[in-house]
């Protein structure tokens, strides 16, 4: 029996074939660009995501040798499209990190609170959520707000695109700011304070849940069969969460992919005053009953990537003469011990805790000692600062991690796993597949096929701790006094930064920021 897992990312697309043993038969990945419109606005262009999807899809099965029961697919959050009845795109899809939004999301200060609003969606306000850009499209585009059929997450428009009943599952409905989430239904509450018809989005259901099947048509244009059973997925973090078999209270996993995200499971809503003061959201997971939070850095593999096309030139040069990854050439022979610079990676705002979207890169202490391998390993020990940061701030919301399984195409990397668990002081595994999401997308296709009676039985027959990395005494000491800066650091530049790229403006925007 073979399952297909999808994972639509902002970066690039991925489809991975498992067989019942959780074996890889085929995989396929392509990359799309990220579109720059205007300052602070961030998207894709549908056509390229869903040229990719097709594609992906079909190299997969191939390489597979067909047969594939079932597809479910895994997401980036947030991101929408809006459509037309005839599923024709209408603009292009924005994503998280876009910031366009900052005034939507400040309103809801003056509607129902940013209490109200987390106490109903599990949400602290931010412009990155779904139904803040939707308000700004009804308020700055409003012909192509009036155009418009509905607005689709990726799973619903692939739903829609392959013949379906665009269909959103909870976990993907929670990252809207639209769902209520512990009645697991559209609120009310915030579309009729929003101006937003429930009809705008598609209609929520479980994880796990079927769509629907394949017509020959359908089928014909992704390279599967007719039949193949399509079946709800998630957000890209619960679903990474599913196959690093997080189904339990108290676990965590390491998600190392564009973005970086700490996933933790609950058996019930934590909707506290600590967790919002933090800026940790509280959703459905796509397991039953349980639900999911999540502490994330917008720019963690993705600095990597803008290493290897900004200054990488002679990495790929050498990558490409000897056979190799060019991000295992950029991270091979690296300097051993702290580099003594800090870098605060906030090339895309800073998510959580501080979730603040005019927020900077910066790197402090360069020289003239400064190389090239120095200023990388920097850049790597900026993701693993930040990381720290959230599992610190997490522990004060009440939330302890003292074991991560990190997965990803970052966790493919034994050198930045070990500095991970040096500068946190906490255990990092790896496991048997590093692509989680997609194996996760297998399992829930398993279960709806009855390959296997439920999902904790799916996690036992495929899940494997693999290689660990205990912090290394010695090294932990040295990151520790220097994470003591970092943990002062942004605050510190935040006025200096911001006063410099909005000059005379900064005085109000800072007020709105620090509230935000």
């Amino acid at each position: 029996m073979m399952l297909m897992g999808l994972d639509v990312g902002s970066t690039g697309v991925k489809a991975v074939v498992f067989d019942k043993e959780g074996q890889v038969r085929g995989s396929a990945y392509q990359e799309y660009p990220e579109v720059y419109p205007q300052p602070n606005w961030i998207e894709l262009r549908p056509d390229q995501v869903w040229a990719a999807t097709r594609q992906v899809i079909a190299e997969a099965a191939a390489e597979a040798g067909g047969g594939v029961k079932s597809l479910s697919i895994s997401a980036l959050g947030e991101a929408f499209t809006p459509v037309g009845e005839d599923g024709e795109f209408l603009y292009n899809t924005i994503v998280s990190p876009d910031n366009r939004a900052v005034a939507q999301a400040e309103s809801w200060r003056e509607t129902l609170a940013p209490q109200r609003v987390f106490e109903i969606t599990g949400m602290p306000l931010h412009p990155s959520f779904t139904l803040n850009k939707v308000m700004w499209l009804r308020d700055e585009m409003p012909d192509l707000h009036a155009a418009t059929w509905k607005y689709l997450l990726w799973p619903d428009l692939i739903f829609l695109k392959l013949g379906l009943e665009p269909r959103i599952d909870w976990s993907l409905a929670g990252r809207t700011m639209a769902f209520d989430v512990v009645q697991k239904r559209w609120s009310a509450e915030m579309l009729e304070t929003a101006g937003i018809e429930a009809e705008a989005f598609a209609e929520p259901i479980r994880p796990g849940e079927v769509v629907g099947e394949l017509s020959s048509e359908a089928a014909e244009q992704v390279g599967l069969e007719a039949g193949c059973l399509v079946v709800a997925g998630g957000h890209d973090q619960p679903m990474n969460a599913l196959g690093a078999g997080i189904i339990e209270q108290g676990l965590a996993v390491d998600g190392m992919g564009t973005v970086e995200c700490i996933t933790v499971a609950f058996n019930e809503p934590v909707l506290t005053a600590a967790m919002l003061e933090h800026n940790y959201c509280c959703y459905p997971h796509v397991v039953d009953d349980l639900y999911a939070t999540i502490a994330f850095n917008y720019t963690s593999g993705n600095i990597l990537r803008w290493f290897r096309d900004n200054f990488g030139q002679a990495e790929l040069a050498q990558a490409e003469r000897e056979g190799r990854d060019v991000y295992d050439v950029i991270l091979a022979d690296l300097p051993e011990g702290p580099t003594g610079l800090l870098w605060i990676p906030y090339f895309a705002g800073s998510g959580t805790p501080y979730l603040d979207p005019h927020a900077r890169g910066a790197i402090l202490g360069l020289s003239v000692n400064t190389d090239r391998k120095r200023f990388i390993k920097a850049l790597i020990e900026g993701t693993c600062y930040e990381l720290n940061l959230n599992i610190t701030a997490l522990a004060e919301a009440g939330v302890r991690i003292d074991r991560l399984r990190a997965t990803g195409g970052g966790s493919r990397s034994d050198t930045w796993l070990q500095l991970k668990a040096d500068i946190t002081g906490k255990e990092v595994v790896t496991l048997n597949v590093s692509e989680a999401g997609c194996l996760a997308g297998a399992m829930l296709g398993g279960v709806a096929l009855g390959a296997w009676d439920s999902v904790p039985e799916a996690v036992g027959a495929l899940v494997e701790e693999r290689k660990s990395f205990e912090p290394r005494p010695q090294q932990h000491e040295k990151y520790r006094a220097l994470y003591e800066v970092y943990g002062d650091a942004w605050p510190a530049l935040a006025e200096v930064i911001l006063y410099e790229v909005y000059g005379d403006a900064w005085p109000a925007l800072a007020e709105v920021i620090h509230r935000l």
